[in-house]
């Protein structure tokens, strides 16, 4: 299935607020499920807190299209009744992951609304969706430190400084904000999440084609396994 844009249903939801509509509200318990083996179960917290029952299909899928989904969820259809709860579970196969990195996946929730009495009602079925980290057993370091060993550089491209990180662990770091101090001035960067030993290239907006490593600070927040943001500093050119 494919993703939704954030526009069209930022679009739909304008369009139900002027038309009546009818939205369901389901919630997920927690932004993100960390599978740690040996474990080869998790589960995820699905909330009705609407007044009226839905139908709910869940389902999970790779980082990219094309990529295998050793994972089962059940029930992948179901209804939660108004104010109820439910466990989904979420089942790893045992095999076709890595075994010396953290892989990640999604985890989609979609609410199906019941058909409405008023005709002229509009009734728009929401995705939630939250990532589902894969974390082989003994992998060396601590994902709590994993941030504090991201390298940072300035590199330039096309004419202009761009930000470039490098994760050396074997964790991924989802980043929440990051700001460059260079030259006086602070400079915003938009953030993403970098792969274990993997590398990324941040556009900095107004940032000189000539800033220096040498006297450029990076301040970054990143998200825990729990959800929490936590704030760090690093300097660049290391």
């Amino acid at each position: 299935m494919k993703r939704s844009h954030i526009a069209g249903l930022a679009l739909a939801g304008s369009l139900g607020l002027a038309s009546g509509a009818s939205l369901a509200g389901i919630t997920l318990d927690g932004t993100r499920v960390v599978l740690a083996a040996p474990s080869k179960e998790a589960s995820v917290l699905v909330r009705n807190r609407a007044a009226a029952d839905v139908m709910i299909q869940a389902w999970i899928d790779g980082a990219d299209d094309k990529a295998d989904v050793p994972f089962a969820i059940t029930p992948t259809l179901g209804r939660l009744g108004a104010e109820k709860q439910q466990t989904l579970r979420i089942l790893y196969y045992g095999q076709g992951l890595p075994t010396d990195r953290e892989s990640v996946f999604w985890v989609n929730v979609q609410e199906i609304p019941q058909k409405p009495k008023d005709e002229n009602t509009l009734q728009i079925a929401l995705r939630q969706r939250i990532k589902l980290f894969y974390r082989p057993a003994g992998l060396p370091g601590d994902v709590a430190k994993a941030p504090a060993q991201l390298r940072w550089r300035l590199v330039p491209h096309d004419g202009k400084a761009q930000l470039e990180v490098s994760n050396p662990t074997a964790f991924h770091v989802s980043l929440a904000g990051v700001k460059l101090h260079s030259g006086g001035r602070d400079y915003e960067a938009a953030p993403e999440m970098v792969p274990p030993a993997g590398t990324r290239r941040f556009e900095v907006k107004g940032l000189p084609a000539g800033a220096a490593n040498a006297d450029a600070k990076v301040r970054f927040d990143t998200i825990n396994d729990y959800g929490a943001i936590q704030s760090h500093e690093g300097a660049t050119g290391n």
